[in-house]
């Protein structure tokens, strides 16, 4: 599909999704999340070409005037729609599908300085809402949503919705479902309440043990 036509997606995309969207030419004229796409696009081929300082200046020229930073390496479907996308980043070896909605503050990104596939793969129809972090090469399958806020770290089943810190499945085509997808994330303030507690379990002792005559 040629780039003009994924553009026209895009742009559609827009009208559909957003009920603030009254036209076209103001989306075209106003809409920072249709802007960094365009410019996403024009990054896209000249990194495909292997102009890769080109691209990287474009992407960042994006960034500054769209707050939205897309690695021109990223792979990304047609009809997709930023919803005020301040603070959107999508990482270089990210793939994102057709008809994905992406809300601001989401970040496609990596856990780390691995090599490879290291950011996610967005299939068709996906809705990840504001603030929300996908890390890793997994896949989010089709039609999932990810709730605002939510931090997924390991593959998410389609038509699926993912809630929380970790991130767990709540809901699996269309039903409730009572088991967590298992991120084998810990809580860092669970964790250190604990050693606070034990430390002063140890410093009562101490204090009892001095105390004694």
């Amino acid at each position: 599909m040629s780039v003009f036509k994924k553009i026209h997606y895009d742009l559609n995309a827009v009208l559909k999704s957003d009920p603030a969207a009254r036209n076209k030419f103001e989306v075209i004229l106003t809409y920072s999340g249709f802007h960094a796409l365009i410019l996403y696009r024009l990054a896209h081929f000249f990194y495909k070409h292997r102009y890769r300082l080109v691209a990287r200046i474009i992407s960042q020229l994006a960034r500054f005037f769209t707050g939205i930073e897309i690695h021109p390496g990223a792979r990304i479907g047609y009809g997709v729609f930023i919803d005020h996308g301040s603070g959107v980043v999508i990482g270089e070896t990210a793939v994102v599908g057709n008809y994905v909605t992406i809300y601001q503050g989401v970040t496609l990104g990596g856990t780390g300085k691995e090599k490879g596939k290291r950011h996610p793969t967005i299939e068709d129809g996906v809705m990840i809402a504001a603030g929300a972090k996908v890390l890793g090469g997994f896949t989010v399958g089709k039609n999932a949503k990810i709730g605002a806020g939510s931090v997924v770290l390991h593959e998410v089943p389609a038509n699926s919705t993912v809630v929380g810190v970790p991130g767990r499945v709540v809901k699996l085509n269309g039903e409730r479902v009572d088991n967590d997808l298992n991120q084998d994330l810990p809580d860092p303030v669970a964790e250190e309440l604990t050693a606070l507690r034990a430390r002063l379990e140890e410093l009562e002792k101490t204090v009892q043990k001095i105390q004694k005559p």
